[in-house]
């Protein structure tokens, strides 16, 4: 009795160590984030970025915060600073939440940040064209 008690809350801690762990990866994630004017939303520059630049900028250490600390590494929104965040950050490796976010929403969003959660607004520490490595990037990585 007392070996099956112990399974049951080995295998109760395990799934929830799991959920836990993979909190900010949910997928499909609501969002009622405000659309971009539709004359960015529409817009698309990535064809002329730089997508390692982008990487640099994602995973930078130092000012602007590196978007890792809160996307993640794997960019599905489970950084170490991103899972204090309510709601969690953008899971850019959800293809069902991704599906119908533009490259200009992307832009927008780095560079105004996003009214209600706890993403940032870049555009004073990021150039127009450095946001597009950015978002260049992260679509290339992980947008499909």
């Amino acid at each position: 009795m007392k070996r099956l008690m112990t399974l049951t809350l080995l295998a109760a801690f395990t799934l929830f160590a799991v959920n836990s762990a993979q909190a900010g990866a949910e997928c499909p994630q609501p969002r009622k984030t405000k659309a971009a004017p539709s004359n960015i939303a529409g817009k698309d520059e990535t064809d002329k970025a730089d997508a390692a630049n982008g990487k640099m900028l994602y995973e930078k250490t130092a000012k602007p915060m590196a978007c890792k600390n809160c996307h993640g590494d794997k960019g599905d929104g489970a950084g170490k600073l991103g899972a204090a965040l309510k709601p969690t950050p953008r899971n850019f490796a959800c293809a069902e939440t991704m599906k119908d976010i533009s490259a200009g929403q992307m832009f927008h969003v780095i560079k105004h940040g996003s009214a209600g959660t706890g993403m940032a607004p870049h555009g004073k520490t990021l150039k127009d064209n450095e946001i597009w490595d950015v978002v260049k990037y992260i679509r290339s990585t992980w947008v499909r």
